[in-house]
């Protein structure tokens, strides 16, 4: 089966998305500078297009859930560490040491950190939402500004009302 890409712009980047009949294989954001209006406009491939449309909600607010098929590569361990992080509730964190103890294995944090830090499927695969035990916006491949925005994102800051 032939891996098939394409390229949507989002308010953090290009996204790239590269799957197939099997599913998606992985996201990654780019900087915009990084990609020419040519592959931007080209036609979307027709296996991509669910992606590319639900990630379109997601960035406008109408999306808090996927419906993909994901096929990420990886080794079983990073699997079942990237499983874990589908069960992260849209608009929730969970910190690295959280996460190590629902897998079943506290001293397992850095491993589970680096297995965060090789998600293929970003957004979709919610890596974003684990942060540090303190808070602290720890680790991104995308960068840290990245994770920040996508967090925001799903938190809006809601307007209190003085009376």
């Amino acid at each position: 089966m032939t891996t098939q890409t394409t390229y949507f712009k989002t308010p953090i980047g290009t996204a790239k998305i590269v799957g197939d009949q099997n599913g998606i294989q992985s996201i990654t954001v780019l900087d915009d500078d990084a990609i020419s209006e040519d592959l931007l406009k080209a036609k979307t491939p027709e296996c991509l297009q669910d992606c590319v449309v639900q990630l379109e909600e997601y960035f406008n607010g109408k999306r808090a859930s996927f419906n993909l098929t994901v096929n990420p590569k990886g080794t079983k361990f990073q699997i079942k560490v990237w499983k874990s992080l589908l069960k992260i509730k849209f608009g929730k964190t969970k910190s690295y040491l959280e996460q190590s103890k629902a897998l079943g294995d506290i001293k397992a944090i850095r491993a589970v950190a680096s297995a965060n830090g090789k998600n293929p499927i970003w957004i979709i695969i919610p890596c974003h939402r684990v942060i540090g035990s303190d808070g602290s916006l720890t680790g991104y491949a995308g960068g840290i500004w990245r994770k920040k925005w996508l967090i925001a994102h799903e938190n809006p800051v809601k307007q209190q009302s003085l009376f």
